[in-house]
This record gives structure tokens, sequence and C-alpha cells, in this order.
């Protein structure tokens, strides 16, 4: 191939682009190509998370009514994360804080934590003739207090369209640590629509409050954008083979979809969030190692993870995408 191209970035690789206007001015993305149909951009001064996601052009994401937000802007009160959730095909909520804002221990905690908003150290990019890797570092630290590290580390595949993201979370403080990651994956039009396949294999389904409840025979069932819609989350308790778990969704109209497979030890939990609002159309197919309820809930319940001080904690998802639908549907055949 290098006889045919005058540089690398012809076909694939990572180069980084600045954002010039509106509340994202001034943002830096690192945009990847692997040559095979994969272009995603993650945002350096948002946690390294992946904003923009392309497969052979076809975006696979949802981007928010808000746009590009530069981290200057976050609101960390109550909700006010919302004004900055750029959403993307996902976000990271974290690292002590997941799901609705709460009073935890005497601690005020916003909504999904503030890991999605700290700029990215330390980048760094790898190539060979088999992948690329990007490498970050977020430190979500405060003195006298709180010291997680969230070292992240991306591998695009040169041989299929495929990636990984994998992330270690290090207690750097002397006091034991809250430690909640959800991966807050968003899928968007045009792989979105009433007419997408969604496959969550499981051995049983809830829906998070009475309103969801209404409509749990029609969890994985998509609608057109509706006027006033009311989101609805429902927790699976997902099928495994060989320690993993698989979920995914397609489109016909489209011909594309993709496969999201993860380690269930160490991300036991799966959130659906369905919002099928005009404008606010979105389906959130979300691994974590906690739901989204509230650091609180989780305490009382007993299902709050924790980690020791110098210890360290890896998660990762991968993902897969596929053109043909047989392809797509030979992911859950162990299943």
């Amino acid at each position: 191939m290098k006889n045919y191209i005058g540089h690398p970035l012809q076909i694939r690789g990572a180069e980084t682009v600045k954002i010039c206007s509106g509340k994202g001015d001034g943002m830096k993305y690192a945009v990847v190509r692997n040559g095979l149909g994969i272009e995603a951009w993650i945002s350096l001064d948002r946690c390294a998370d992946l904003t923009r996601l392309t497969f052979k052009g076809c975006n696979m994401g949802y981007f928010s009514p808000c746009g590009h937000v530069s981290p200057q802007y976050y609101d960390g009160a109550g909700t006010g994360f919302l004004k900055s959730f750029t959403a993307g095909f996902f976000t990271t909520a974290g690292l002590r804080a997941v799901g609705s804002p709460c009073n935890d221990n005497g601690e005020e905690l916003p909504l999904h934590g503030n890991v999605s908003h700290i700029p990215a150290e330390n980048v760094a990019v790898i190539e060979n003739d088999e992948e690329l890797t990007l490498y970050a570092t977020m430190r979500d630290c405060v003195i006298f207090g709180s010291k997680l590290v969230l070292e992240r580390k991306y591998t695009f595949s040169y041989k299929e369209n495929a990636f990984t993201v994998s992330d270690t979370v290090t207690n750097e403080a002397d006091t034991v640590s809250p430690h909640m990651i959800l991966y807050h994956c968003n899928m968007g039009y045009p792989l979105l629509s009433e007419n997408s396949t969604v496959v969550v294999p499981n051995d049983s389904v809830k829906p998070r409050n009475e309103h969801a409840s209404k409509y749990i025979d029609a969890s994985l069932t998509m609608e057109k954008p509706t006027a006033g819609y009311e989101e609805c989350c429902y927790y699976y308790d997902v099928k495994e083979f060989g320690g993993k778990a698989c979920v995914g969704i397609y489109n016909d109209d489209i011909h594309a979809g993709l496969t999201m497979s993860y380690d269930k030890k160490s991300l036991p939990y799966f959130t659906e969030w369905k919002m099928m609002g005009k404008k606010d159309y979105v389906l959130g197919l979300e691994p974590g190692n906690c739901t989204p309820d509230g650091r609180d809930v989780l305490r009382r319940e007993g299902k709050l993870q924790f980690i020791e001080p110098d210890k360290s904690i890896t998660t990762s998802v991968s993902f897969r995408f596929h053109s043909d639908k047989k392809d797509f549907e030979g992911e859950f055949k162990c299943l």
C-alpha cells in the first residue's frame, strides 16, 4: 500500500482538529480513521470521550441539541450536566457518581458525575500495520479529598471495522473511594429509527419506574419521534457466553449496525435508555458497574463498588460494526 500513497493520512491514521465557533470554540479532537469505514472524533477536552462516529459515511451516534460544549461551561449543580450533555457516541459517567443527583453521606453529587468534563493529559498515538492505539489520562483529583486517575486506551483495528476502549482507574488517595462507571453509549439517527432491530439477549428485565413498566413489552421496539415522549429506562440481566455479554442494533434501511461486547464480571449492569422524543431521539445502550439510580440508592442496596488506596480496576467495551445483517446476527448465535 505504501507505494500507492503520498502520506499515511490519505488512507488512515489520527490527526488533531479544533472547533472554531460557539460553546465548543477551541475544543480539540483527535479524528481517527481506520481506512475501512470507521471515523471517530475523540474529545481531548472532555475525558477522551467519543463524540462523533460514522461507519462508511453513515452516522451512528446521537448529537444532542447543545452540540460541542467546552468544559468551561460545565454546571455541576443538580441536573446542570444536561446543559452540556453532548451525548455523542458515548459519554463516560462517573467516577464517583453515576445517575440521579443526590446527597450521599453528606456529599452533594451531580447527575452522572463530572469526569466527562475533565480534559485529557498525556495524549499519545501509536500505530503499526495492525492497529492504531490512542492513550489519554484524566485526573479526577482534589486536595484534601478523592484522587481517582483514569487511564484510557483506544485500540482501533486496521484489519476490521472494530475498536475497543479500555479504562484503568487508580485510587491515588489514602482512603477508600466509591468507584462508579457507566458507558453512556448513545445510538442516533439514521442508525436509530422505527425500523431498527435492537438485540439484548437477557435472562430478565426490570423497569426503572412505574411509567416504564407500562411499556415493558415494547422495551426493545423502536418508535417514530414523538412529541411529549417520556423517557423509559430498563435494567437487563444480559446473557453471557464465555464471560462476555453482547448487545447490538442494526437498521436494514442503511444496511449497517453494531455490536457491543464486554466482561460482565467487571460491568455487571446494563441499562437501556429509550428516549423517542422529537429532536431528543436517542437510544442509550449502557453497560456499567452500577445502575443510574444515584450513589445513595446503590449504597442502600449494597451494590455500590469501592476501590482501595493504591489499587486499580480495569473495564473495557468492544465495538464491532456490520454491513451485513447475517454477520450482525452471527454475533448472537452462541447466546
